[in-house]
């Protein structure tokens, strides 16, 4: 299994433990610099692959309309504003 694959298996919930676990070792500066630069570029995967989720979710979200008499009417897309 790839790294890419790894991440892309990951929960939201998941990826983003781990992004928080990374920048944390990052601010501590306690990384020597090929595991900083290792680190960067995995957050840096990690953080594309929470932005691609959350895109996804936002596309899947629907309001709900209601008529006069607060009946469903209909769904619109969700419009982010």
């Amino acid at each position: 299994m790839t790294e890419e694959t790894d991440i892309a298996a990951l929960s939201f919930e998941d990826a983003l433990k781990e992004l928080e676990r990374i920048v944390s070792r990052l601010e501590s500066g306690d990384a020597l610099l090929d595991e900083a630069i290792a680190l960067y570029e995995r957050g840096d995967a990690l953080r594309g692959q929470c932005a691609a989720r959350l895109d996804a979710a936002q596309a899947r979200i629907e309001a709900i309309r209601a008529d006069a008499d607060g009946r469903v009417a209909g769904t619109t897309p969700f419009a982010a504003g």
